[in-house]
């Protein structure tokens, strides 16, 4: 029986790999959640790395996929320890006891350890994050690649996909601003989408698929470690996808595209990653970002 723990199941991508996985029938599946509990997980801090020994030598897992993290920009930026603790240290507790009981470890990283300068970014470029998100992530890559030799650093970018609130993406997020737009009042004034910062939308439910070819791969003797990159390939800035979510929703938005940066916290420009390994070794999906932001909306129909 191979036995796969997955970390941080109830969030965004969590759900999304949990769903893929559950469909393995010759696989055991333990998922542990935190703020969000649900039926069946095990209640785990990952910042109490005494914890998490103690869970990892009483499941002895196969295999560990780490998807919990302070995934949050601005958090990061005004809360540097909080960022540390979860996206650096919870990673090497991971892998550091992970490693006594011989367990692979996949990490989730982002396409912010790149500075957005100089696309497409191979797995094997080099990182130079811009802001405190981006450093905390490549921190926790060396935590991995440091402590663990049985490790895989899965790097993704700006995710969507089925939803409990409109806030838990930065894709679905923006529904209430398109929607607040089109209302026939006087007050109503058009909603400033981002034209800047270049982004590749990727769905929750391929890269659960990804996750699943990995864990097949270390489940037949055959681990990939070191570092790997998914991505979705239609590039938008958050203009074009407010336009793509308004037509998806049939709803006559008033967007004014801003074309100079203005968050609070550096972003990127352009941090497309190269998927080329991965597609070497005959894994990936890619689902048309128009068919899968239907089917988020189909589960989670807006209601304004």
């Amino acid at each position: 029986m191979f036995k796969v723990v997955v970390i941080g199941a109830s969030g965004l991508l969590g759900r999304a790999i949990v769903g893929e996985l559950v469909q393995q029938r010759d696989w055991r599946l333990v998922q542990t959640t935190f703020s969000r509990q649900s039926q069946g997980s095990v209640r785990l801090d990952i910042r109490d790395a005494e914890a998490v020994a103690q869970f990892i030598e009483r499941e002895r897992p196969d295999a560990i996929v780490v998807a919990a993290a302070e995934r949050r920009p601005d958090v990061c930026e005004n809360d540097p320890a909080l960022a540390r603790a979860l996206n650096v240290d919870a990673v090497r507790a991971i892998a550091s006891a992970a490693r006594q009981r011989g367990a692979w470890v996949l990490s989730i990283s982002t396409d912010y350890v790149f500075d957005g300068k100089a696309p497409p970014y191979r797995d094997d470029a080099t990182p130079s994050p811009i802001n405190a998100y981006g450093r905390s992530k490549l921190e926790g890559e060396r935590a991995l690649a440091e402590t663990t030799d049985l490790g895989c650093v899965l790097r993704l970018p700006l995710l969507f996909g089925p939803i409990v609130d409109w806030q838990e993406s930065a894709v679905t997020s923006l529904v209430p601003a398109i929607a607040a737009s089109a209302r026939t009042s006087p007050e109503v004034k058009p909603a400033v989408m981002d034209a800047w910062a270049i982004r590749y939308p990727t769905y929750t439910l391929d890269v659960a698929v990804v996750v699943r070819q990995l864990l097949e791969r270390h489940a037949c003797g055959e681990p990939v470690c070191g570092t790997v990159q998914w991505s979705g390939d239609e590039p938008m800035t958050k203009h074009d996808i407010a336009q793509r979510l308004a037509s998806a929703l049939q709803i006559d938005a008033q967007l004014t595209p801003q074309h100079t940066p203005t968050d609070a916290t550096p972003r990127p420009h352009n941090c497309h990653l190269d998927s080329a390994r991965l597609e070497a070794l005959g894994i990936g999906r890619r689902t048309p970002f128009d068919t899968a932001i239907r089917e988020v909306f189909a589960l989670f129909p807006w209601r304004g």
